[in-house]
């Protein structure tokens, strides 16, 4: 995914599916560090109303709220779905009364909002409104995770520490090394933050569909019952659905995720974002924004 972060400043764009998450936390435990910090995270449907008149007050009522309890933070998520271009044949009267409102609101006259910080997020930055884009003095581009980082993450998602609830291993057995974790991490060259995560998740499920389908098992020295090849020293020729048969559901374990797993997966997968994509936003950046 491609996500520009905008802050009233500023605004970001990127690539990583979790990254406007993580920028907002992040930049709120900074500033939270230095001055007491209130901070509202909003979306279309927190702002949009059927009733006549609603959605403006949402808006009014959401910046009022900010710049009495300022110093504070707004982050708008998928601005795209609130403020695309006006004057388009498909915007309905409401849309573009929250757009005015919203306009009025960032930079509008009587206003004092020296304290109060907008961030938005979106993946169409192309698709805003040229006011709306004109509101935010920075325009940010996060873009796709190079090898470093994309080694860094399947490390992340190995470790024990859940991150904002992201996919994670945790305590999952695994025998993966640091050559391991290197070769994915060039394997995966045009992949998002969504598509490693995406990835991980699949091979959570390599050991079980392992465990399904063996044919053979081996008693460890802990009396478990683990899947192995015909040729495995102790191997018991034996199904799992027998295994529970005979009572033994909860003494079989399945294998530790290998290197192999990962190669199944990735055989199957594919990167989504696409080259026309990256263009799309590269071009963006030289005209409108600035790398992240």
């Amino acid at each position: 995914m491609h996500h520009w972060i905008l802050m009233a400043d500023r605004w970001q764009y990127s690539h990583i599916v979790v990254v406007r998450t993580l920028c907002f936390c992040l930049f709120l435990f900074q500033c939270s560090n230095r001055f007491p910090t209130f901070s509202a995270s909003v979306s279309s449907s927190d702002l949009v109303s059927k009733w006549m008149g609603e959605s403006e007050k949402l808006v009014s009522n959401l910046f009022e709220m900010a710049r009495d309890s300022a110093p504070s933070i707004i982050f708008i998520d998928e601005i795209d779905s609130l403020c695309g271009q006006r004057g388009e044949g498909n915007e309905s009267e409401a849309s573009r009364r929250i757009k005015t409102e919203l306009l009025v609101q960032m930079q509008g006259v009587g206003h004092n909002d020296q304290k109060v910080l907008v961030l938005a997020a979106t993946n169409t930055p192309y698709a805003l409104d040229q006011a709306i884009r004109r509101r935010f003095d920075k325009r940010i581009y996060i873009p796709l995770p190079d090898v470093k980082a994309r080694q860094h993450m399947f490390k992340v998602l190995f470790s024990d520490v859940s991150l904002l609830n992201i996919v994670h291993l945790g305590d999952t057995p695994h025998n993966l090394t640091e050559s391991d974790f290197e070769n994915l991490a060039r394997r995966t060259e045009g992949f998002s933050g969504s598509d490693i995560s995406v990835c991980v998740k699949d091979v959570l499920f390599e050991p079980v569909r392992k465990t399904q389908d063996a044919m053979f098992f081996f008693k460890t020295p802990n009396n478990m019952w683990m899947p192995c090849g015909p040729k495995q020293p102790g191997a018991v020729q034996i199904t799992m659905q027998e295994l529970a048969a005979k009572g033994l559901a909860a003494q079989i374990l399945p294998p530790p995720i290998s290197r192999s797993d990962f190669d199944k997966v990735l055989a199957r997968q594919r990167p989504t974002v696409s080259k026309a994509d990256l263009e799309v936003h590269e071009r963006f950046t030289k005209e409108f924004g600035e790398e992240g």
